[in-house]
């Protein structure tokens, strides 16, 4: 087998159909899976269980499960709606996301159980970029960052696939500390309110 995952694979010399076929790369649901295993990746390193739906129906890409230590109230949950972006916009304080509406709405009020929050996965544009593998390490490009909307209203009446475009602070950096800090009282407790 010859190529690279850019060029195709080719089982032999004959570039003519067959599982040698050169297999096309970049469409939405690529970089759309690939910002998913990115924040699957995450949750294992952080030790959180991450529970995947059958359907999205509700705008809930991933539940992640803390363990919780004993004396505490038991498993909290979050909810994640993961979007990747390959063409970031904004400025050095936020992000400047296009959402679509009725995405937003799923993620913004208080009229949940569950904290619900936006991972946005930014990603190089090349997807010959998305990773960096050696025998000792395996990197990841580029970054996720969250947001909560829970004190923004949702947005009635607007066309649900028209875009309504969100600040995400480049502040928060998704990382370990940063997931298990979504678990926190502070956002289960703005649901309450």
């Amino acid at each position: 087998m010859t190529g690279t995952i850019d060029q195709g694979f080719q089982a032999n010399e004959n570039k003519t159909g067959g599982a040698g076929r050169p297999l096309t790369l970049g469409d939405s649901g690529h970089q759309g899976d690939f910002g998913e295993t990115f924040i699957r990746a995450l949750a294992a390193a952080a030790n959180l269980d991450a529970l995947r739906s059958d359907r999205d129906r509700v705008g809930v890409d991933w539940t992640l499960r803390y363990p919780a230590a004993n004396g505490r109230r038991g498993f909290p949950l979050i909810d994640a709606q993961v979007k990747s972006w390959s063409d970031p916009r904004g400025n050095d304080v936020a992000w400047r996301y296009p959402l679509e509406v009725k995405n937003f709405n799923w993620l913004a009020g208080r009229d949940y159980l569950v904290p619900r929050f936006l991972f946005l996965v930014v990603v190089p544009r090349s997807s010959a970029s998305w990773t960096d593998i050696t025998a000792d390490r395996l990197i990841l490009r580029h970054a996720a960052y969250w947001a909560c909307f829970h004190d923004a209203l949702p947005l009635p009446g607007r066309n649900r696939s028209s875009t309504y475009t969100v600040r995400v602070p480049r502040a928060n950096l998704l990382d370990i500390r940063a997931l298990h800090g979504l678990f926190g009282d502070e956002f289960r407790e703005m649901l309450a309110q």
